[in-house]
């Protein structure tokens, strides 16, 4: 009987020697200790022994488990060993040779923009304010001075979501402007004011090289008791410097606007015709960044600030604009096309 047991540990010792994986060790396993085994079918017959040999085979039984299973385990800690070994043979590396350049990313042009535009507004003194993308019909119109006949109100300019539960025709829309931030801060505080808000607007507008129904925005203000239309304009003038270099050529250009009286556009000069005219400025040489002036009084007494006492000036500025003429880029639906080789270019 004993010499069997030897001759069972021995079988198992030959075959743990071509175990080299976990399965191959848990079929061992299987068929030296498991239910149908040679092993546990004599752990079952012990109860047929005599009184005198049941405890010395018992025991026999016992050791030569225990051996198996020393062995068994011994071997899965050495397989253990030889998938370390494996490892890390197959993922060496040779310090001699040289490196791999990691891939880089980098900013968007338009964030690059952006934060451009609020460094430079930042050391003016400005504040920097953000507001709700989702407006209602009062802030985003009727605050601002713009009649309910007016074109921009209409269905076909701006994205309209639902009309609100009340009595009023209020409805709730995809902001068309920034300029709805600065009514809520002119509701909330009173002058000196002097801020910026920088976020997306939305405009039904068919796209085009120059437009978007997506666009950037940046919103300024400044109320105080003795703001001029000299301190918009200089103030533009050195955004524009700073933004375009010495040589950018700018021009205010008359124009309309229900928030702003005094107002005016503001263009900078085409970058890619100089001025003599092609299709992307519309053959009139300029391109326009935005829109400025003198803050109506109507909007001052719809905030409840004192028209009498203070002026102030606001301009809304296209931030996709901006970066088409620093980019000199041809067209403006680049920035949202996601394609890696412009993105690597100027990333």
């Amino acid at each position: 009987m004993e010499k069997h047991f030897e001759e069972l540990i021995q079988q198992v010792k030959i075959a743990l020697i071509d175990a080299d994986n976990d399965h191959q060790l848990n079929n061992i396993k299987s068929s030296f200790l498991g239910k149908k085994s040679e092993l546990m079918n004599m752990m079952k017959k012990l109860g047929s022994l005599s009184a005198d040999e049941r405890p010395r085979v018992g025991k026999q039984l016992n050791l030569t488990k225990q051996k198996m299973e020393s062995l068994i385990q011994q071997r899965a800690h050495e397989i253990e060993k030889l998938k370390y070994d494996r490892t890390i043979q197959a993922e060496s590396i040779d310090l001699t040779m040289p490196g791999l350049q990691p891939q880089i990313g980098g900013l968007h042009p338009l964030t690059q923009t952006q934060r451009k535009i609020e460094d430079i507004f930042i050391t003016l003194g400005f504040d920097i304010v953000e507001g709700n993308e989702i407006e209602d019909e009062y802030h985003n119109f009727d605050a601002l001075n713009t009649p309910p006949n007016h074109p921009a109100r209409n269905e076909m300019d701006t994205f309209y979501i639902k009309r609100l539960q009340d009595d009023s025709n209020n409805r709730l829309l995809l902001r068309s402007q920034t300029s709805t931030v600065q009514v809520r801060i002119m509701e909330n505080n009173q002058p000196p004011i002097k801020i910026i808000s920088i976020g997306r607007c939305y405009r039904n507008d068919k796209p085009d090289r120059s437009h978007s129904p997506f666009f950037h925005q940046v919103e300024g203000l400044c109320v105080n008791d003795n703001t001029t239309f000299a301190d918009l304009r200089d103030i533009l003038s050195y955004f524009a410097t700073m933004m375009f270099g010495n040589d950018i050529e700018w021009r205010f250009r008359p124009h309309f606007f229900p928030f702003t009286e005094p107002s005016a556009e503001f263009d900078i000069r085409c970058f890619s015709c100089k001025g003599a005219g092609c299709s992307i400025c519309k053959q009139s040489g300029w391109l326009e960044i935005g829109g400025a002036g003198m803050v109506d009084p109507n909007v001052f007494d719809a905030v409840g600030i004192d028209s009498e006492r203070f002026t102030g000036y606001a301009f809304g500025l296209g931030i996709d604009r901006i970066t088409l003429l620093k980019y000199r880029l041809p067209d403006i639906r680049i920035l949202f096309e996601n394609d890696v080789r412009f993105l690597k270019q100027l990333c």
